[in-house]
């Protein structure tokens, strides 16, 4: 019995032999049981955080125009601009690699914001 448990454990069967097909049985159990039955402290990037609804248009090959709701855009205090916080808004979809150039806030009919477009290019 330690002689066959010491041959598994050094990997000493030839590949097509019962004691393999054993071994190899062993690993796929172990790779798609235990997730199932182990926490392993993951956590996934989207259950992480919200992420917010942005539209994204061409802006006739001069870069992007992004409508972002106003209600994604958080301001941090003691921001004087609005910029940061828009930049923020879509860096979940672009990453760093975006220069804002100019932002306007959308307003409806009672004049209320409901979301910014924002100009930007990479």
């Amino acid at each position: 019995m330690i002689k066959t448990i010491k041959s598994y454990f050094f990997w000493t069967h030839p590949r097509g032999s019962f004691h393999y097909d054993v071994m190899v049985t062993f690993i796929l159990l172990f790779i798609f049981i235990t997730p199932q039955i182990w926490n392993y402290g993951e956590k996934t990037a989207m259950g992480s955080q919200k992420v917010p609804q942005v539209m994204v248009e061409g802006d006739g090959g001069r870069g992007l125009i992004f409508t972002v709701h106003a209600s994604d855009v958080h301001q941090k205090d003691g921001e004087e601009s609005l910029k940061p916080a828009l930049h923020r808004a879509i860096h979940p979809l672009v990453g760093d690699a975006v220069l804002i150039t100019n932002y306007e806030p959308v307003k409806n009919v009672q004049g209320n914001i409901t979301d910014y477009r924002v100009w930007a290019h990479r």
